[in-house]
Order: structure tokens, then C-alpha cells, then sequence
């Protein structure tokens, strides 16, 4: 299959990543069939997804025609069926191989030998992912970043039997999304996690050690590096319960120690501080501008 026998993508889950995928690939005028397991979880990110696409609108982001084409792209299903006639399939769920394995397993079943499957995992490897198919050919990884529609990178991931068609057409269909793809081995974590987990966990480790305070920690590597944010933010950003899980396949997979859970990660993901999207991570966000978690302070020398 080439990139112009692309008519209609599929995504599966409709999170923070999955609506973000689900969203370019509307505005890049695809249909898109956006999956989720609730249908509750479905209203509520389908709405809140047409709401940023009002407030773009309205703040001369986007016009009013793409904001009016983007939504006429988008359809919501709860029915794994509905994506049976998807020429790309997307997955971005929970870094759980069993789950994934579940889904693309239906999925294979039920779409037509040409439909490509990818996945947004950003640690699990391809290969895994793929084993619960007929298609290992047409399988590839397609790992883009938060906030989806705002980073331009996607990684595309060929696996030991992804063929070259697949791919080229997956490495066409990220240019046509909007982004730059970069070609990466299927190795965990790719090109971007393999050098930015172990940087996260050293900044963890920096904080629970007490090589400075948390503020400090984040201002040096923003003025001392050039990064546009620190390190403890961006775990925030990212999410404690993502890069937790993130943290276990990689060390799992290496074995080195650089990829191995500090304490404080692993306390912190038990106590539900998740950052950003539970109100406390290293910051606490409930007062609007973040300050330091308190509750942090028994585990932090």
C-alpha cells in the first residue's frame, strides 16, 4: 500500500496521545475513527478535543473552515468493528503488552489483509506488539510526542519483519500528518527515550540524593543547558504513572541500572502524585502557579 491509498485512519484510544493523533489526522483530511473501551471516556475527550478546536478557532489558530473540516473527520466508536475498514491503524493505550496484544488480535481478524497497524508505544518493542498478528509485515511503530499537535517529531519504527512498502507508506503518512519523521531501530524507547528516561531518572535521583532543591534543579538544566523546561516539569508534563511504567520495560529489557526506578519515582506513582493530570506530581498545581509538593519532603534529603 502507498500513502495515496490512504483514505481512513483509525486510532485506538482517545487519551491525552490518542486524541492528539486522532486530532492531526482530521485536519490532515483523513477520516478518523477514534476507538475507546467507554463510552463515557469517549464523550468526554471527543468533547473536550472540539472545545480546543473552538478556542483555536476563535483565537485565529486555525479558521473556521478547518476547525469545521477537522470535526466533520472525526467519529467516535466504542465498537472494534467500526474499525474493521481502516487502512492505518493507530494504537495509543497503556504501556500494557497484554492489552495491546488483546486488541490487535481482534483487529487482525476483522481488517482486510492491506490495513497497516502501528503503534505509539514508547517502550514496549514493535515485535512484541506485532507477535499477536498475521501481519508482521504491515506492522510498525509510530511514536509521536506530547502535545501531539504542537511537536513536530514522529519516530517510525521498523521491526525485524516490517517490509520496506509498509515502512515508506508509514514514513510518508507521518509527512502528510504534519510532522518530521526520523527512521529508529526496534529497539525500547527508540531514538527519543532511550537518551531522555535515563536523563529523567538522573534528575530523580539528583533530587532525592539532595543535590539541590527542586526549583534549582529545574532552573539549571533550563539556563545552564537551553532546555526549554526542567526535568521534574517535564515528569509532571509526562506523567509519574507513564514514565513508571516506561522506567520497568526499559530496565527490564537492558538490564542497566541507569534505567532502573529511584525510590521517589516508585513512591510517588503508589501515592497517586501522577503531576499534571492529578493535581500533584513534584509540584503542586491546585493553586494555580505550581510550587513544590510538600508531601515530598520526608523522601527528599
Amino acid at each position: 500500500m502507498e500513502i495515496k491509498d490512504v483514505k481512513t485512519i483509525g486510532v485506538l484510544g482517545c487519551g491525552l496521545m490518542g486524541s492528539g493523533i486522532a486530532q492531526i489526522a482530521a485536519a490532515a483530511g483523513f477520516k478518523t475513527i477514534v476507538w475507546e473501551f467507554k463510552q463515557e471516556f469517549l464523550d468526554k475527550s471527543l468533547g473536550g478535543l472540539k472545545k480546543q478546536l473552538e478556542r483555536n478557532a476563535n483565537k485565529g489558530k486555525i479558521t473556521a473552515e478547518e476547525k469545521d473540516k477537522t470535526i466533520a473527520n472525526l467519529h467516535g466508536t466504542t465498537n472494534l468493528e467500526d474499525l474493521k475498514d481502516c487502512d492505518v491503524i493507530i494504537e495509543a493505550i497503556i504501556e500494557d503488552l497484554k492489552i495491546k496484544n488483546d486488541l490487535f488480535g481482534q483487529l487482525d481478524k476483522l481488517c482486510p489483509p492491506h490495513t497497516v497497524f502501528a503503534s505509539n508505544t514508547s517502550s514496549l518493542t514493535i515485535t512484541e506488539i506485532a507477535a499477536a498478528t498475521q501481519r508482521p509485515d504491515r506492522f510498525c511503530g509510530l511514536h509521536f510526542f506530547n502535545p501531539v499537535p504542537a511537536m513536530k517529531l514522529v519516530e517510525v519504527v521498523k521491526a525485524v519483519r516490517t517490509s520496506e512498502e509498509t515502512f515508506r507508506t508509514a514514513f510518508e503518512l507521518g509527512k502528510a500528518l504534519g510532522k518530521t519523521p526520523i527512521a529508529a531501530k526496534d529497539n525500547s524507547g527508540f531514538v527519543v527515550n532511550f537518551l531522555l528516561v535515563p536523563y529523567l531518572l538522573g534528575a530523580i535521583r539528583a533530587l532525592e540524593n539532595g543535590v539541590a532543591s527542586m526549583e534549582d534543579i529545574d532552573k539549571g538544566m533550563v539556563l545552564g543547558c537551553g532546555h526549554p523546561v526542567g526535568p521534574l516539569t517535564l515528569l509532571d508534563f509526562i506523567g509519574i504513572d507513564t514514565v513508571y511504567r516506561v522506567a520497568g520495560i526499559m530496565s527490564q529489557e537492558y538490564g542497566d541500572a541507569m534505567y532502573s526506578c529511584p525510590p521517589l519515582l516508585r513512591k510517588m506513582f503508589l501515592a497517586g502524585f501522577y503531576g499534571k493530570k492529578s493535581g500533584k506530581g513534584f509540584y503542586d498545581y491546585s493553586a494555580g502557579m505550581p510550587i513544590p509538593n510538600k508531601d515530598l519532603t520526608n523522601f527528599i534529603k
